[in-house]
């Protein structure tokens, strides 16, 4: 992945070229770009891959929620003029993806939500991380996974920066707390658009009847599980994740 993060006025983002079909990447509360490098590697070369960086870290203090991060990805959205968004989300990522669909709808090609928060929020903060306690940290990160290998030493010690941050941790837990506020179970079938869910099925974070429940309540949307993965499968299982979301690309295409 050698694609460089620009800045632009309040906006980070990754962008894998100026042209082609859009696909807009939502990261969530840990790890944003590391977390989607096999998709940008798969499909940067033929797809308008973006990235835009959320401000969880970032915005005011009295803004921090998952509203605040809608407003942004509204604001950038029009800042780069984008239609036709093929939009897919990871945990909050997928939450955000799935607020900003019910708002702006008219915009999107499609939807992709993959350990999506929205329908289940308990892991969301009942053991939040333990300051200072590398250990801790590094045991919730593995458990992510299915795969505990699948947890670097860099994307845990990226953990470990944030959670022994005091204003980063305050922030996390605010995030956290707005997203139980926004349990969207009566809002999902207002979605029309086409809407792929990958799940893992060894998901400890969002289990997978959280995602059979997203497929019953979104009409017509399609889910796939993928065995030994954990709540990351474009990172666990980038290729099949990929297979996937190519074939779907395709006959979503207008």
């Amino acid at each position: 992945m050698n694609y460089q993060v620009k800045e632009e006025g309040k906006f980070k983002y990754l962008e894998s070229r100026a042209d082609g079909e859009v696909v807009m990447l939502l990261h969530g509360l840990f790890g944003a770009l590391s977390n989607f490098s096999g998709i940008i590697d798969a499909f940067g070369p033929s797809y308008r891959i973006i990235v835009p960086i959320l401000p969880i870290y970032d915005l005011p203090i009295h803004q921090v929620s998952l509203d605040g991060l809608v407003r942004h990805v509204k604001d950038f959205v029009k800042f780069k003029s984008l239609s036709d968004i093929n939009i897919l989300g990871n945990s909050l990522g997928g939450h955000v993806a799935l607020l900003y669909t019910l708002e702006e709808q008219e915009k999107l090609n499609s939807l992709c939500i993959t350990g999506s928060s929205g329908l289940f929020e308990s892991a969301m903060g009942s053991t939040f991380p333990k300051r200072g306690d590398y250990e801790f940290i590094k045991k919730k990160t593995e458990e992510t996974f299915y795969d505990p290998k699948v947890a670097t030493k860099e994307l845990v010690d990226e953990v470990f920066e944030i959670t022994t941050d005091r204003l980063k941790a305050i922030r996390i837990i605010a995030t956290a707390k707005s997203a139980i506020r926004h349990n969207l179970a009566d809002k999902l079938y207002k979605i029309h658009i086409p809407t792929l869910i990958i799940w893992g099925r060894n998901d400890i974070v969002t289990p997978p009847f959280v995602g059979e429940k997203f497929h019953e309540l979104i009409k017509g949307s399609e889910l796939y599980f993928l065995d030994e993965c954990g709540h990351a499968p474009m990172m666990e299982k980038p290729d099949t994740f990929n297979t996937i979301l190519l074939d779907f690309l395709n006959r979503c295409r207008k």
